[in-house]
Parts: C-alpha cells; sequence; structure tokens
C-alpha cells in the first residue's frame, strides 16, 4: 500500500512537471511570434555590425546595446500586433497571431510591449549614450506612430516607412564610440533603407490581394504584379550598388572583402533579375525574399570579417 502511494506520489509530481514545462513552451511560442524573433535578431545583429565597426573590436560592451536594441524591436513588433490586432484577424497570413488567434489577451500583450520597450530604453539610457538613447526612442515613434499610421493612407507608405532599417546600426555606431554624422555609417545606414523596400514588396507580390482585403492601401491596387516586379528588381539593384559604394568610404580595408561584397551584389542581381519576365502572383517571390534576406546577412558578415582580421 505504501509502494503504491509513492509510485502514485511520484506520477502525480511528474504530471505537474510536465504540465508547467508545456505551459512555459507554450508562454515562449507565443512571446517569439509576439515579437516576431526573426525580424527582432536581423534588427540586433545590424546594431552589432554597426557596433563592431566603429569599436573596431569585438567587447563585451557590444552586448548591452544589441541586447537592448533585441528587446526594443520585440517590444516595438508587439506593440505594433497590439496596433493592428483587428486587422491582422482579416488575413490568412497573419490571423494565426497570438492576439487575433485569441491565444494572448490584448492587455497582456500590451503590458508586454511596454515592459519590454521601457527595458530596452533604460539599457541604453545607462550603458550607452543620450544619442543612442534618443534614437531609439525615436525609432519607437516613427514604427509604431509614423508608419503604422502612414501604411493606412499611402501604399508608397514603406518608402518613408523603410528609414527605419538605418536607425539599429546607427545606434550601434554611436553606442561604439562613432560620431552620428560619420560619412562611413549614413553610408551604412543608407544600405539598410534601401535593402527595407524590396523586403517589404516582395512579400506584396506574394500577400497583396490579403492587404486589400484588409483595407490597407495596396500598390497591386495600382500596379500589376509585373509592374510591381520590375520596381522591386530596380530598388533590388540601387540596395546592391550602395553596398558597392560603401567601400568607398573606408568602411571595409580588406579587397578581398571588397571583392567579396561585389560579387554578393552581382549574386544578388542575378539570382533575382527573373522578377522582370514574371506575369503574374504565380512567379516564386517567396523565393527572392530569401534571397534578398541572405544577402544582407552575407553583407553584415563580410563587414564583421573585415573588422576582426584588421
Amino acid at each position: 500500500m505504501r509502494s503504491t502511494l509513492i509510485v502514485s506520489t511520484a506520477i502525480s509530481i511528474k504530471s505537474v512537471a510536465n504540465h508547467r514545462a508545456h505551459l512555459w513552451k507554450d508562454w515562449a511560442i507565443l512571446l517569439l511570434f509576439l515579437g516576431k524573433i526573426r525580424v527582432s535578431l536581423l534588427v540586433t545583429l545590424s546594431t552589432a555590425t554597426g557596433y563592431l565597426l566603429a569599436a573596431k573590436e569585438v567587447t563585451v560592451q557590444m552586448l548591452l546595446p544589441a541586447g537592448a536594441v533585441f528587446l526594443l524591436a520585440c517590444g516595438s513588433c508587439a506593440l505594433n500586433q497590439y496596433q493592428e490586432r483587428k486587422i491582422d484577424a482579416l488575413m490568412e497570413r497573419t490571423k494565426n497571431r497570438p492576439l487575433p488567434s485569441g491565444k494572448l489577451h490584448p492587455d497582456t500583450a500590451l503590458l508586454i510591449s511596454i515592459g519590454l520597450i521601457f527595458s530596452g530604453s533604460c539599457i541604453l539610457f545607462c550603458w550607452a549614450n543620450l544619442i543612442a538613447w534618443g534614437l531609439s526612442l525615436f525609432a519607437i515613434f516613427w514604427y509604431n506612430g509614423f508608419y503604422t499610421y502612414l501604411k493606412r493612407r499611402t501604399a508608397f507608405a514603406v518608402i518613408p516607412g523603410a528609414m527605419i532599417g538605418g536607425v539599429p546600426p546607427l545606434i550601434g555606431w554611436v553606442a561604439g564610440g562613432g560620431h552620428p554624422l560619420d560619412p562611413k555609417v549614413l553610408a551604412i545606414s543608407s544600405f539598410f533603407f534601401m535593402w527595407q523596400v524590396p523586403h517589404f514588396w516582395l512579400l506584396l507580390l506574394n500577400f497583396g490581394k490579403e492587404y486589400e482585403k484588409a483595407g490597407f492601401p495596396s500598390l497591386t491596387r495600382i500596379f500589376t504584379s509585373a509592374q510591381i516586379g520590375r520596381m522591386t528588381f530596380l530598388w533590388i539593384f540601387a540596395t546592391a550598388v550602395t553596398c558597392m559604394i560603401t567601400t568607398l568610404f573606408g568602411i571595409v580595408e580588406s579587397y578581398a572583402i571588397k571583392g567579396s561584397l561585389f560579387a554578393a551584389g552581382f549574386w544578388l542581381v542575378w539570382k533575382t533579375c527573373r522578377i522582370l519576365t514574371a506575369q503574374s502572383q504565380e512567379f516564386p517571390f517567396r523565393f527572392n525574399f530569401r534571397i534578398i534576406n541572405i544577402y544582407v546577412l552575407l553583407v553584415m558578415f563580410l563587414f564583421t570579417v573585415d573588422r576582426l582580421i584588421h
């Protein structure tokens, strides 16, 4: 009888432990989706790249601004999902997000987003400098205020909204001791700005009808898929050229890295030029979306390698 009781108690404790582990796993997954983890990690990497290029060395201090921007990016994405939860429910692509699916209460999501933004801001304020902190507040305002409002008014909101892409590397640069108006970091920020536009338009070519259904002004109402494809390719080409131009500012020193950046640019243009022949939504624009994201990761990797070897 006693052994039976012990076994039953052990099974009960194990069940409770498994239940708690399952709850923690569910919460972790919800938070990852709420903070758009892939977007936030990419923003964090661009911040770390900016810091590394300014500081010219890998230091433990780099983790503070990078970590702060990660919290800010997650918080900003969470706040955006709170702002657009009703619209997200209308689109197939976003209806399963934590808020429209009902897996997370809007008030909880709002508190989480405020907590993340506050935490990231405090880290930058205490451990970086006022310029980096000010830039982070500007980024939140521009994305969650100006851009979120503007994209409900015009189909071209992504162009001014793309400015947000150039802020994270600038935050990293300033936190690493660089001057915010240094031509080098302005060239880097310009590259990330240029990349943001085709990054979004490639999504639009996949989900334009859903944006229309949700009531967003969409380029798909103004132009055909072929026309949007050609405009997107021009921005992709300009992104590659902008990256090549950065080599003229002394950002990289190794001739091998400079050559690799040029090669990466030609590779990007070659892999995406088939957009010019696309006639319908059936063309695999998702493939080109992955290509341009791989390209920006490759560029950051090459910048980092150049700094480490010099």
